[in-house]
């Protein structure tokens, strides 16, 4: 590691973080986003794209940082999308949130919920749950401990991605990092 460049704190607990793709890939790609931020939904595509090119060799994690004073509605998104976890279906959740970034009213969320399939009646239940707001109050202190200033900030194996959130700029990081790993 590089002095003086920021490195993800806590690493990524497979346990806790919501993760997608293979949990031993050699490279993990850490969001740090806010369902609400428009950059991230910009990014989200590009997520997308890299997990088609990279397959099993990249796992990507999603933290919470709803940026709540540029963005109002964000941290009801990460509580619904946690709410939806619950069920076994934040990925689901988080997908719909960031394909319809206009629609987060409590109303909307709702809507979400229900064409997810998800039990409304615990998912509105769990969004006032304590421990989802704590698990995204715990996402957005991490994040600032690990010197993420805005969103949407990305880790390659653990270490702050000062680039871009574009497709080439991320896909370079990550096969600098697949040739470094072997």
């Amino acid at each position: 590691m590089n002095p003086g460049v920021a490195t993800l704190d806590p690493a990524v607990d497979p346990y806790r973080d919501h993760v997608r793709g293979p949990v031993g890939a050699p490279v993990t790609l850490v969001e740090y986003g806010d369902f609400q931020c428009p950059y991230c939904g910009d990014a989200y595509p590009v997520v997308r794209d890299l997990a088609e090119r990279f397959g099993d060799s990249l796992r990507f994690v999603f933290r919470h940082m709803p940026l709540d004073d540029l963005h109002p509605r964000a941290h009801a998104a990460a509580l619904a999308a946690e709410a939806a976890g619950a069920q076994g279906a934040f990925w689901e959740m988080h997908d719909r949130l960031f394909e319809h970034q206009r629609e987060l009213s409590d109303e909307d969320l709702r809507a979400h919920a229900e064409a997810l399939g998800l039990d409304v009646s615990r998912f509105e239940a769990d969004l006032a749950d304590p421990a989802l707001a704590e698990r995204v109050a715990a996402d957005f202190r991490s994040g600032a401990g690990s010197g993420v200033p805005s969103t949407p900030r990305f880790f390659v194996n653990d270490v702050i991605h000062l680039g871009s959130a574009s497709f080439p700029e991320l896909a370079e990081a990550i096969e600098a990092q697949l040739a470094v790993v072997g």
